[in-house]
């Protein structure tokens, strides 16, 4: 296979499985309702996401840069909003 197939691949990964977040972190934001929402496990998540952004740079893999760059950022935002609103 090669390298663009892969990357392409890597790529329609990343976009599904970030922009899978979206819903969610509307969802938190508009209605502040938390409870349902497991903070160690997203903080678990986000530290996962952490060391999958610092693998990527090491690799010099953009789909994996930019997917868990956005994702990091959408569990901040509903682990900010866990934080402040329970």
């Amino acid at each position: 296979m090669n390298r663009f197939a892969v990357e392409l691949t890597g790529g329609a990964a990343a976009l599904l499985t970030t922009f899978c977040w979206v819903p969610q972190a509307v969802r938190t934001i508009r209605l502040r309702d938390t409870r349902a929402i497991s903070l160690p496990a997203q903080l678990a998540f986000a530290a996962g996401l952490a060391l999958w952004l610092v693998y990527g740079f090491l690799i010099v893999s953009w789909p994996l840069i930019g997917a868990n760059l956005i994702s990091f950022a959408l569990v901040a935002v509903i682990v900010a909003t866990k934080l402040r609103y329970g």
